[in-house]
């Protein structure tokens, strides 16, 4: 399962079973939903293995306060699932799922709601392809 922390939404990517390929899955509204406790029953709904939750760092590879908010995330589902929860580079994914959903011609409403999900996508994707 892939995560795409945001302090608005967080995104939900997860991999096929042979763990090839990722898919979105949804977007969590901060707001109006326990993040964490949607996240840990769509783990046991999808009998996920393992979580990894996109880390913001900045081109220089610093950490701010969202990578803060990003290792705290990972830490509280860990806490709540059991499963082993890593870190990934999520540098670029946002701006990546922009351009996929452009290409797609999707129109700027429908971008906004799907973003956060494909952009779980791509960085899960980029975790498959490194392990």
């Amino acid at each position: 399962m892939g995560i795409d922390y945001g302090t608005s939404r967080v995104g939900v990517a997860l991999s096929d079973p042979l763990h090839i390929t990722a898919q979105g899955h949804s977007v969590l509204d901060v707001k109006a939903v326990d993040v964490v406790g949607a996240i840990a029953e769509i783990a046991r709904e999808r009998d996920v293995e393992m979580v990894v939750v996109g880390l913001p760092v900045s081109l220089s590879g610093n950490e701010g306060p969202s990578a803060e908010g990003a290792r705290d995330l990972a830490g509280r589902i860990a806490a709540a699932t059991g499963l082993p929860v890593e870190l990934s580079d999520e540098r670029f994914t946002t701006r990546m799922a922009e351009s996929s959903l452009l290409e797609a011609n999707v129109r700027r409403r429908r971008r906004r709601q799907l973003i956060d999900q494909v952009a779980a996508a791509v960085m899960l994707q980029h975790y498959l392809d490194r392990t």
